[in-house]
C-alpha cells in the first residue's frame, strides 16, 4: 500500500542538522506513528513520504520554510522572573511552559537569565526553526487510518 492522505504511517527517522549532527530520531526506541495529510509532521517530511511503501528507505533535505519555519526574533522576549515563581528551579536551556497573552499554553526556552534585574529571556521559536533538516527515513507500516484514528489523531 502506498501512503497516501488518510493513512496511518510508521517510520523510523534519524535528523541531522546542517553540519550533519545527529539532533534526534527514533531509532533506539519505538517508531514514529502520525496520519498521513492531517499535518502531523513537518510538510517537507510528509510530501517527501507520499507515495512511499513499507521498507523504503531515502534521505530527504527540509528546508526551514518546509520544517519549523524561519526564526522569529519577535518570538523571544524578556518577562520578569516572577513568572517562574512557581518553579523550583530555572536554568538556561530548560524548556517550560507559560501562558501567553491569550492564556494558551507555550513551550518556551529560557534563553538567559539576568538575576540582578530580576528578567528571563525566553524564546518560543522551536529549537529546530531556522535549520535545514537532513531526514534518514525508514517506513515501517502502512495502513489504512480507524475513523478513531482520524477522528481523534493518534493516542499512545
Amino acid at each position: 500500500m502506498n501512503i497516501s492522505n488518510n493513512c496511518y504511517v510508521e517510520i523510523h527517522y534519524t535528523l541531522f542538522n546542517e553540519d550533519q549532527e545527529k539532533v534526534d530520531g527514533s531509532r533506539d526506541g519505538e517508531p514514529l506513528p502520525y496520519i498521513h495529510g492531517q499535518k502531523n509532521i513537518i510538510p517537507g517530511l510528509e510530501q517527501a513520504l507520499n507515495g512511499r511503501v513499507v521498507g523504503d528507505t531515502f534521505s530527504v533535505t527540509v528546508p526551514p520554510e518546509q520544517g519549523y519555519g524561519e526564526y522569529d526574533e519577535e518570538k523571544v522576549s524578556i518577562i520578569d522572573a516572577e513568572s517562574f515563581a512557581g518553579f523550583d528551579e530555572i536554568e538556561v536551556g530548560m524548556l517550560c511552559q507559560l501562558d501567553d497573552e491569550e492564556g494558551d499554553a507555550q513551550l518556551v526556552m529560557i534563553t538567559h537569565i539576568d538575576e540582578a534585574e530580576g528578567e528571563v529571556t525566553i524564546d518560543a521559536n522551536h529549537p529546530f526553526a531556522g535549520q535545514t533538516l537532513n531526514f534518514e527515513v525508514e517506513v515501517i507500516s502502512v495502513r489504512e487510518a480507524t475513523e478513531a484514528e482520524l477522528r481523534d489523531g493518534i493516542i499512545g
